[in-house]
């Protein structure tokens, strides 16, 4: 594990939804960006309704345990610019990233249909 922070970037010009990764107490890998942008993906038909994406991976280890992932993605809607987090936690930094956009794509789905029966 590293000690200090990286950055990485995922553009969206070909899909319309990008998103910046934030690396904490770890060394960004082709793995761990291959992973956020496929999962990025689930996102996309959310696009229209999406001002900014960012990811933040950290690797956390409690006493000589395993190394643990703690994963953000925090997602700012076009429309109010209101924000929330989708949360992942676990042993497996690919399950984690899995996990917090799980939380993020249900979100995305509420303001979606939040977002429909406003304009009926």
């Amino acid at each position: 594990m590293s000690s200090g922070a990286a950055t990485a970037t995922v553009d969206g010009a070909k899909m319309g939804v990008g998103m910046q990764i934030v690396y904490l107490g770890l060394t960004g890998s082709h793995c761990l960006e291959a992973e956020a942008a496929a999962q990025l993906i689930r996102l996309e038909r959310y696009h229209a309704i999406i001002a900014n994406c960012s990811l933040t991976i950290g690797a956390t280890r409690s006493g000589a345990g395993p190394i643990g992932y703690d994963v953000r993605l925090h997602v700012v809607t076009a429309g109010d610019g209101a924000g929330f987090t989708g949360y992942g936690r676990g042993e497996s930094a690919a399950l984690a990233i899995g996990s917090a956009f799980d939380a993020a794509e249900h979100r995305l789905q509420a303001v979606a249909t939040r977002t429909r029966k406003r304009s009926d």
